[in-house]
Formats: C-alpha cells, sequence, structure tokens
C-alpha cells in the first residue's frame, strides 16, 4: 500500500497535527516514572563505582580489605568475578568492564562495591588503595599522533588530485582549527536496576538508547545465550547519544552485583562520576587548504580532520567517518581529499552524540569558505551560494548524487529574505564604524545532513500491534523515547492508519522480549525506522479486518473505511470496538509484527563509493550576535532558522526539536568547554565548571519556521528526520562571531578555535588598546 501523493493529501486525523508529546503533562507533574522512580524491589542492594587514579599505568596492587569491611557493604565485584568475557565494546573487543592489570584512563571503573544504601557503597569505595606504575599519559591529540597511536586505520575519501588543483588554481588559503569535544548533560544520568531470575536469567531496566544492546553484551559477560537476558526502558531523560554504547557499561556492572549477590542491584551514577567515566563528543584538530577562483567557487580542498577518539574504538568508526560524509556540507568539492586519523589518547573514550560527527565535519567546510569569502572580500553568503551543489554539481566525495540539490538553495534564499540578511548586513557594517568596543557579526550558513546509519545492517526495525476486542490498540517497538516525541508520532501513526482516537492507544516500553534484534534509537531514524515498521504491522491487521468485514458484508474492499473510531461499510457503519469483537468471535487474528528495513542503501567502505544515505534533511541558519572587544562576552541577539523536515507528522514536536537542537548546538560552539589537566584527568566534571546554555543564552528573537516541502523519497507520510541535524543550524552563531572579530581588521583572517568562549574571542581579537577603545566609546549608546 504505497503512500501515493493522493493518499498524502487526503483529510488526516492525527497526522501533520500540532499534538503534545504523549510524556508532556507527567513531565511538567514530576509523575513520569524513570529508572530510579520504579518501585525498588525487596531487597535490593546499591552499586557504586570505583575509578584508577591514573590515566595509565599498570596495577601493581589493589587492595579491597577496607572496601569490603566498610559498613553495610555486601560484597566487591573486580575483573574476577566475570563469569565469561571481561568485554564491553560494542564490537572491537577493546575496552573492559573492569580493568585488570592495566589502566587506560583516569578513572576507568577499577571494581564495584554492593551495599545495603547507596551512601554506603559510594562512602565504601574511597577506602581502597591502588598501588599503580603510572606511566606518561597522551592526554591531547598532538600528544596521541606524535606517539603513533590509533584506534582504527587511518581512512580518506580522494577524487581527483587535491595537491594539484590547489597549487593551479589562481587563489590559494591554508590553516588550522580545533573544534571542541562535549559532554551529553542529559537531565536523568546513568542508571540500571538488574533483577536475578529464574535459571540464571536476568531483567535489567537500564536508562539506554540500545536495549538490544544492553541486552546482548550483558548475555556475553554473563556468559548467557541472549535470550536469558531481557531489557527494558519505557523512557530516558535524555541520551543524545550518550546512552548508545555509554549506558551498557552500568548495565552489565548491576547484572554482575546481582549475579554475585542473587539479589536486585540498582546502579545510579553520580553527577561527577557520570562526566569523567562516560566518553563524551569527539574533539578534532583540523587542517585544510584550498584552492579556488577568483569568485569564490572552490577548485580542490584537502581536509585533514584528527579526532581525539579516547582509549578505544567504540563508535569512533562511524563518528569520524560522518565527520568525513559531512566535510562538504551543501558544497561541490570537484577534486578533494577528505583524511582522517583516529587517534588514541588515555581519556575516556569517545562517543556517539547528536550528529554523530557531522557537526564537526561541517565545522571544517565553513571555516575553509568563510576563510574564502575574507580573503577576496566578498559577503560569506554569496561564496556559500556559489559553491552550492547544483545541476552537473551533484556528486558528492562519497559518490552518491544529490537528487534534490535545488532544494537548499530554494531554502537559503527564503531565509535570505525573510531574515532580512542584506538589510541587516548593510546595518551591522554602519554599527560597527562607529561602535569600537561593541561589534556586531551576521552569517547565514545551511545544512544538509545525510539521513541513516551508515552502517547499512542497522537500518532494519521492528513493531509489535495488538488490538484487543474492545478496540483499544498495545502499541510496541524498537525505539527509545528520551524525549525527542518519538512514541507520540509513532502513536499518531497507528491510530491515523486505524481511523481510532489516540486515547485508545496504548504506548508500552521498549523490551527486547517484544521486539528482538533492534538497533540503536540514533541517526535521527527512530521515527523513520519505526513509524514505517508499526505501519506495516498495523496495516496487516487493517487487512484482516476488511476481508473479515467484506465476506461478512458482502462488500467490496474498496466500500470499506476506518474513520473517527467507525467502519464504514458501503451505506452502513458500525463501532470500531464492535467490529474487533466480532472480528474476534470469528477467529480473525489481531495482532502482527512488523519489519521495515530502509530502501537504496548500499555502501563499499574499501572503495569509498555508494549510497549511504536514503536521503537528506537540508535547513539553514541567520544568527545576529555581538561581542565586547575587551572582554570577549558574547551575546546572541537573533536568530532566524528556516528547516526541512518534509511533511511534519507533529509540527509542534518538531519545533521543540530544532529549539532545543539548536541550543545544544550553540553551547557546544560557545559556553561548552572540556578541559584536563597534563594527567588526564578532566576538571571540568560538573556545572559549576562545565557551562552548558541556560534560560537567558537562549535568544530573545528566536524565529523558527518549517520549509514547505515533502520527502521525495517515500518515507513515513513524507516526513523527514528532526532529531540532529538542527544540532548544526548554529554554526551561524560561530559564524557571525568569525564575522564580528573580522570587522575588526577586514583583511586579516579570524583565527577563532570552537568553543568560542570569552577567553577564545579574546585570543582571536589579539591586543586592543583598551584606553582608547573605552575613550572612543564614551558616549556609545547601548548595541
Amino acid at each position: 500500500m504505497p503512500q501515493s501523493e493522493a493518499t498524502r493529501e487526503a483529510p488526516l486525523r492525527h497526522v501533520y497535527k500540532a499534538m503534545p508529546h504523549d510524556s508532556g503533562a507527567k513531565h511538567v507533574q514530576g509523575c513520569a516514572d524513570y529508572v530510579d522512580d520504579m518501585p525498588e524491589p525487596v531487597g535490593t542492594l546499591h552499586v557504586a563505582v570505583g575509578g584508577a587514579p591514573a590515566a595509565r599505568g599498570t596495577i601493581r596492587t589493589l587492595d579491597l580489605s577496607e572496601v569490603a569491611n566498610a559498613p553495610g557493604v555486601v560484597a566487591v565485584v573486580t575483573a574476577a568475578d566475570v563469569p565469561a568475557k571481561n568485554d564491553i565494546s560494542p564490537s572491537a573487543g577493546d575496552e573492559p568492564v573492569f580493568a585488570d592489570k592495566r589502566v587506560i584512563f583516569r578513572d576507568q571503573p577499577v571494581f564495584a562495591v554492593v551495599a545495603e544504601t547507596r551512601d554506603a557503597a559510594r562512602r565504601a569505595v574511597r577506602r581502597a588503595r591502588f598501588d599503580i606504575d603510572a606511566e606518561k599519559p597522551n592526554v591531547t591529540v598532538e600528544q596521541g599522533g606524535a606517539a603513533g597511536e590509533t584506534v582504527l586505520p587511518d581512512y580518506a575519501f580522494v577524487g581527483g588530485h587535491a595537491a594539484k588543483g590547489i597549487a593551479a588554481a589562481p587563489m590559494r588559503n591554508a590553516g588550522t582549527i580545533r573544534i571542541g569535544g562535549q559532554e551529553h548533560f542529559y537531565l536523568e544520568g546513568q542508571i540500571a536496576l538488574a533483577v536475578p531470575g529464574e535459571d540464571g536469567g536476568m531483567l535489567v531496566h537500564s536508562s539506554t538508547q540500545h536495549p538490544s544492546e544492553v541486552q546482548h553484551i550483558v548475555a556475553r559477560v554473563l556468559g548467557l545465550p541472549d535470550s536469558f537476558v531481557t531489557c527494558q526502558v519505557r523512557r530516558m531523560g535524555g541520551g543524545f547519544g550518550g546512552k548508545e554504547t555509554q549506558a551498557t557499561q552500568w548495565a552489565v556492572i548491576a547484572a554482575l552485583a546481582a549475579r554475585k549477590t542473587g539479589q536486585p542491584c540498582k546502579l545510579r551514577l553520580d553527577r561527577d562520576d557520570d562526566m569523567m567515566m562516560t566518553g563524551k563528543r569527539h574533539d578534532f584538530a583540523v587542517r585544510y587548504a584550498v584552492g579556488y577562483e577568483t569568485n569564490g567557487r572552490i577548485r580542490a580542498v584537502n581536509i585533514d580532520l584528527d579526532a581525539r577518539c579516547g582509549c578505544s574504538a567504540d563508535l569512533t568508526i562511524g563518528v569520524v567517518d560522518r565527520a568525513m560524509f559531512h566535510a562538504d556540507n551543501a558544497y561541490f568539492l570537484p577534486e578533494f581529499r577528505i583524511g582522517s586519523r583516529r587517534i588514541k589518547t588515555n581519556t575516556v573514550s569517545n562517543t556517539a552524540f547528536r550528529g554523530f560527527g557531522g557537526p564537526q565535519g561541517m565545522m571544517a567546510i565553513e571555516r575553509v569558505i568563510d576563510t574564502i569569502a575574507w580573503r577576496l572580500q566578498l559577503d560569506p553568503l554569496d561564496v556559500r551560494k556559489i559553491n552550492l551543489y547544483g545541476a552537473g554539481r551533484d556528486i558528492t566525495p562519497y559518490g552518491q548524487t544529490v537528487e534534490d540539490h535545488d532544494t537548499a538553495i530554494r531554502l537559503i534564499e527564503q531565509l535570505e529574505r525573510s531574515s532580512s540578511y542584506r538589510e541587516r548586513r548593510k546595518q551591522i557594517a554602519a554599527f560597527n564604524a562607529r561602535s569600537p568596543i561593541l561589534k556586531r557579526g551576521i552569517a547565514l550558513t545551511p545544512v544538509k545532513f545525510g539521513i541513516s546509519f551508515t552502517l547499512t545492517s542497522l537500518n532494519q526495525a521492528g513493531a509489535l500491534v495488538h488490538v484487543y476486542q474492545d478496540g483499544s490498540l498495545h502499541l510496541n517497538h524498537g525505539g527509545t523515547e528520551m524525549g525527542q516525541g518519538l512514541f507520540q508520532k509513532v502513536a499518531q501513526v497507528a491510530a491515523e492508519e486505524l481511523g481510532i482516537g489516540l486515547e485508545r492507544v496504548r504506548i508500552t516500553a521498549t523490551s527486547t522480549d517484544k521486539v528482538p534484534n533492534t538497533s540503536a534509537t540514533a541517526a535521527s531514524a527512530g521515527t523513520d525506522l519505526n513509524g514505517m515498521a508499526v505501519q506495516r504491522a498495523v496495516r496487516e491487521i487493517k487487512m484482516r479486518l476488511i476481508k473479515f468485514v467484506s465476506e461478512a458484508w458482502n462488500v467490496d474492499a474498496d466500500r470499506i473505511e476506518f474513520r473517527d473510531d467507525r467502519v464504514l461499510i458501503g451505506n452502513e457503519s458500525i463501532a470500531f470496538g464492535e467490529l474487533t469483537k466480532q472480528a474476534h468471535a470469528a477467529r480473525v487474528h489481531l495482532s502482527a509484527a512488523g519489519f521495515y528495513k530502509t530502501p537504496k542503501l548500499h555502501w563499499d567502505r574499501d572503495k569509498a563509493k555508494g549510497r549511504p544515505f536514503f536521503y537528506y534533511a537540508y535547513g539553514a541558519a541567520c544568527s545576529e550576535v555581538v561581542i565586547d572587544i575587551l572582554t570577549g562576552e558574547m551575546k546572541v541577539k537573533r536568530v532566524d532558522v528556516l528547516h526541512d523536515v518534509g511533511r511534519s507528522i507533529n509540527p509542534a514536536i518538531d519545533i521543540g526539536q530544532i529549539e532545543g537542537g539548536f541550543v545544544q548546538g550553540m553551547g557546544w560552539l560557545t559556553t561548552e568547554e572540556l578541559v584536563y589537566d597534563e594527567q588526564g584527568c578532566l576538571l571540568t566534571h560538573a556545572p559549576s565548571t562545565y557551562k552548558i546554555p541556560v534560560a537567558a543564552d537562549v535568544p530573545e528573537d528566536f524565529r523558527v519556521a518549517l520549509f514547505d516541502g515533502s520527502n521525495r523519497e517515500e518515507t513515513i507520510y513524507r516526513s523527514k528526520a528532526v532529531g540532529e541535524p538542527p544540532l548544526m543550524l548554529p554554526i551561524s552563531v560561530f559564524a557571525a562571531i568569525s564575522d564580528a572579530i573580522h570587522s575588526l581588521d577586514p583583511g586579516k583572517p579570524v583565527e577563532l578555535d570552537a568553543p568560542a568562549t570569552p577567553e577564545a574571542i579574546l585570543k582571536a581579537i589579539g591586543p586592543v588598546d583598551a584606553v582608547a577603545a573605552l575613550a572612543l566609546g564614551a558616549d556609545l549608546v547601548d548595541a
């Protein structure tokens, strides 16, 4: 039953409607249940984790006698208690549950304490006595690179002869930019509750984006078949990629504790421990060289992406590959070399984070675009527009054809007009000419983000739907809810397909014993995959009901319609609940499993060619900022966003995702700074030192609109993904800050690294004659 344009335009009851999040009222009232809110089984014990006091070295001795004898302690768990494989890595086999002989990053888990209370467990952890033969750690990208240590081999996309093309170009630039990492800072920290069952089985409640991986790795560590482990999650208090692989370790440790004690065990990390022990967004050191025409059009480019991956591979292969996939952003690169090094350091293993490497790749090419504009003294927007994909210029560095390249220019030019970009740029130039201390900047930057897992096998989903005799519907699928509204959207799909009210749809916890072998809820593909799987399951039940009605009422199938909680049968109608009751009595099967796999995908990584993405999501943002050249302080004055979500299933949720993604990305690029000391100790491990955006940082003038368009591919109701792409929109904020700094010396490139903290802004500005500036600005009207 293909979704034709006619179907799409038919009047719909739930889809394309702004509806509240299914847990919105519960969130406001504080009654949405998370893992820590679940009633604890009788006899539940509590677990705390002990981490290594050094970032690199050999464990000589580990004295846990005082830990074991501490008040309230029931057991101590170490690598010696692992019954099978001491490994929690997703695939590479390079990350132990507990360090055994070697430590590879500061605060690496070495043991766990199981006690009667959480407080007793945490206090006991501090009694451990370590004797470690410490070695000098490699903490920075440069240190890891100099040591020649990598978690994976180097990899590159190569097309044409980039070096020759750059050398032959009439204009050339080269430079570097450092792009910082980011802490996920989900509101609900890492947590798991493991309950032992019969025959060695284990039930794990985990705050995870990937229940199947938790199931699989718990089973692997315990030496059990996967079928003996069930992982459940109703909702998470945020994930952002930080609970794709990172939730596994804590679920495994809770399960080991439950296995050893025979009692339910809960592990909830303290915020400081969470920040020190879990992975972040990969930070990058980027080198680039570009050759271009005098009109700004790129002829050839060379980009080297050096990623700090941490102590193990984790998801680095996908993260850094996606950085490479998006190092073109929306621009055609005739000749190119996009290289990457996946550098190993003695820091926590970096991991998935909203955008999954794409933001870092886009940051690199946007800096290249800005340097071209500065050198030619052109408006950066004009340089961006002349380099966009277009007819005859539509092949990406990885061989995929950009079939909808006209979307980008139409969207950009619409935003250019609606944001009054040209007029405001003139106004800003006039302001800067008379303002010696406060400088304004503006930038309009695009986003082209590929949608699909780049590991093709992950692009699949399953669903299980039951319709009961009373016409109510039980809905389950492999996606997980972390606040993004996935469950609400999928419920809208299910209700729409059967023509019933949303109040009849019961959304249930994701569970590996209902829908098996699921992929992580990631890559912005949650609704695409699970929505289609649910639609197929519901349509199977619907077809059975149509067949029953057609035979029982002797009417043609095309005269049967499901609408408004009733079924229209020719000139008659019957309540949906009455029909399901009759169908059950007639022994019609009212349950179905749905399955969906994304079509058209193929990717040959060895040849670096294929179609890794089903489609592209587009967007653009115009941001205006003001900076103080004496203090480095910055304020975002106004933001205009136009974003492409195809035909939005739920505009309210999509706009919320755009706003939230923008602010999170703005934090990454302006205030959130991860600082390690020379010994590999994370110094910014609490809100006191790590600054996420607060309410006052949200632009007062924040305008978000949805681009009017439909997905050219056959997705669920022709919608597009919205989870990750908005995070890259605030690259416009970073570019606007650079624009403001550039106004001080238009003949000089801006060497601003991310995040653009006040210190980074002052460094990019360079020496300023403060006395003269203050004298000139004495009568300045407030900006």
